[in-house]
């Protein structure tokens, strides 16, 4: 199953789910209607006797009109207790990992623990194509890890501390690959609607338990005999409290059927994605052998229970279990297990030998297609023997599924970047500077002039103090552009909202400084809006013969960036018109404005999973039309990719 597969079967989980859940509320609207006909038939003063139609006289206490007006309240009740709890969790990942007690990790940390895991996510990160995720560090001893967020725009990682010092490098790199599994897949949006959806059916229960109080504050108060009111509200406190937790015993049983089997398939991805099944399968035994296991003391631990990487709180009964046994889920990653647990040792490197093992591997055994820069980088496939291009049907199967070929171009570039400017990309003051170093204009007249647009609209001690860093992302080369890129963009998530107004003005001073826009400068500020700003699609039901036009401005504003003449333009496009059911004209290039593409790649991104890869071979048939592919078309491309909300790791030569 390949990510648009995924992406289309949470989609329909999606719709299941919430079939469910309003089939559980269906139910608690019959149980609350016989608690109250219940209660009324037996608090009826010439009804003191148990008679054999008593039960008949139950179902007829309550009116058509009474068992609406209840439905109305229960159905009511837990669609104001979700909205709540969603409002509550509107901030995505990050309200998650801050109500586990996370603490988000700073990028100029001393400590080798916390140096350690942000080199991993960053590192996978790179290799997926995406964005970098905040990080959150739970102290907490046991082994476990979370993905939380609505979209991969607000995704974050929360990993306890015993993670991280009680696994190999090896280790964490397969856990962080199983949550970058939910990410991609769709799973992290259905676990936040869950969380929201079961608070409100335990709304009911919360009811239940304030009326209990109160019926026992007035017990205590009231010397009057005669009252029988705090012994009604006592039962009535107690059966909507019994029903609440009904209603939540059988949220959890969907909860944990989904959870198990997203589970075995997040295992099955991270084995592809670091082609090592001794990484994750390791980490599982250690959860094994480990004292605390992947138990979680926090409050919220329970509520949040079916988004851990391990089973983060105590299951009496299996069928409640939101993970699968652990003998299993190594079993499936190593059917040969002796099933004998790994003891969990304490892992502690020095901060100089983190640096040296994340150094990676030498620029030289990857030929990698990267950044913003207009060099050519490969070769006519008509030119040598053996013949080298870009496989575009690979590249696309390996969307949320990368190659070790990708992750170590993830570990090169890492190793490249100079330390100060990985340190100034994880925080979010100093990361503004490299975004402003990466638009800076190659010729310095130029430069110099958007320097001084920059002075105008930054305090000066504040320009002063950026300006070496503006300096320095400026001067790298083309292939530590976009790995740039995506470390700054979790960054810039923790600016205030003046500050990201402030933020955008600069860039688009910096854009709009020659009085015209370039596609990679375009394509840059895309981006950077896109994973910061911008709101995901709430839904992905159009159909691709439907954006006609949409199609039209795309392909056509692609097939003009990599042509040099029309004659060439149209031939580009008359290759992408081939991946296309329907036919489409090529536009004019002056007649296309960038804001019109904005437009379209919004409404292209709202097209249904299955039919993105179309559209995503006919763009790529633009960049390949002349078999040759520039750093700049790959990297266009990647970004269009991105609005698209499909991330496409760095482009590899496949020699063949």
């Amino acid at each position: 199953m390949n990510f648009f597969e995924h992406q289309d079967r949470a989609r329909r989980n999606t719709r299941y789910l919430i079939v469910l859940l309003i089939a559980a509320v269906f139910s608690l609207v019959a149980i609350t209607t016989l608690l109250f006909a219940t209660l009324a038939y037996f608090g009826d003063e010439h009804r003191n006797e148990i008679t054999q139609t008593t039960w008949q006289g139950i179902l007829h206490t309550l009116s058509p009109s009474a068992f609406l007006w209840i439905a109305v309240g229960v159905s009511g009740v837990v669609m104001l207790g979700s909205l709540f709890r969603f409002a509550q969790l509107r901030g995505g990942g990050k309200s998650v990992a801050e109500a586990m007690g996370g603490r988000l990790l700073a990028g100029n940390t001393q400590d080798a623990d916390e140096r350690k895991i942000l080199n991993v996510v960053e590192e996978m990160a790179i290799a997926s194509g995406t964005a970098v995720p905040p990080v959150y560090l739970i102290e907490e001893e046991s082994i476990n890890a979370f993905a939380a967020g609505y979209h991969p725009q607000d995704a974050v990682i929360g990993i306890t501390r015993g993670c991280i010092q009680s696994l190999s490098r090896d280790e964490l790199q397969g856990v962080i690959a199983h949550e970058f599994s939910h990410v991609f897949h769709g799973d992290m949006r259905i676990n936040m609607r869950l969380i929201s959806l079961l608070y409100g059916i335990l709304v009911i229960g919360l009811i239940g338990e304030f009326l209990i109080r109160i019926a026992g504050n007035r017990s205590a108060s009231r010397s009057n005999s005669k009252d029988n009111s705090p012994a009604a509200m006592l039962a009535l406190g107690a059966g909507l409290l019994v029903i609440g937790y009904t209603g939540i015993f059988f949220g959890n049983l969907i909860k944990s059927a989904v959870s198990r089997q997203r589970e075995f398939l997040a295992d099955a991805s991270a084995v592809q994605f670091t082609r090592n099944p001794e990484g994750i399968a390791g980490a599982l035994k250690k959860i094994g052998g480990n004292s605390y296991g992947s138990e979680l003391k926090n409050e919220h631990a329970a509520e949040f229970s079916h988004m851990y990487f391990g089973q983060g709180v105590k299951s009496f009964f299996n069928l409640m279990a939101t993970h699968p046994p652990l003998e299993d889920r190594i079993k499936r990653i190593q059917p040969n297990w002796n099933g004998e647990f790994s003891e969990s040792v304490y892992i502690r490197r020095k901060t100089s030998e983190v640096s040296e093992a994340d150094a990676g591997i030498k620029e030289e055994l990857l030929e990698v297609v990267s950044a913003f820069d207009g060099n050519v980088v490969t070769k006519s496939i008509n030119e040598a023997a053996p013949q080298t291009s870009i496989d575009i049907e690979q590249t696309l199967a390996q969307i949320a599924q990368p190659t070790q070929g990708q992750i170590g171009y993830a570990r090169a570039r890492l190793s490249e970047i100079p330390e100060s400017l990985k340190i100034a990309a994880r925080e979010s003051f100093s990361a503004r500077a490299i975004i402003f170093g990466l638009l800076l204009d190659r010729h310095a007249p130029a430069a110099q002039y958007q320097l001084e647009l920059l002075s105008e609209h930054l305090p000066e001690a504040e320009f002063q103090q950026l300006r070496p860093l503006i300096s320095s992302a400026s001067s790298q080369h083309a292939g530590l552009r976009l790995p740039l890129l995506e470390l700054c963009l979790s960054a810039l998530k923790q600016l205030s909202a003046d500050q990201q107004h402030g933020f955008l003005e600069c860039i688009n001073a910096l854009i709009n400084a020659d009085k015209k826009i370039s596609l990679m400068e375009w394509a840059l500020y895309r981006v950077v809006l896109h994973n910061n700003y911008q709101a995901p699609p709430r839904e992905r039901t159009h159909s691709l013969q439907h954006q006609q036009t949409e199609c039209a401005i795309l392909l056509s504003i692609l097939a003009h960036a990599g042509s040099t003449n029309l004659v060439d333009a149209q031939h580009a496009f008359a290759r992408a018109q081939t991946e296309l059911k329907f036919t489409i004209e090529l536009l004019p290039k002056e007649q296309i404005q960038l804001a019109d593409l904005d437009k379209a790649l919004d409404k292209l991104n709202r097209v249904k999973p299955l039919q993105k890869p179309q559209l995503l071979k006919a763009m790529s048939q633009c960049v390949l039309q002349d078999n040759r592919v520039t750093i700049a078309e790959a990297e266009l491309f990647r970004a269009i990719a991105d609005s698209l909300d499909c991330p496409v790791p760095p482009l590899i030569l496949a020699t063949g």
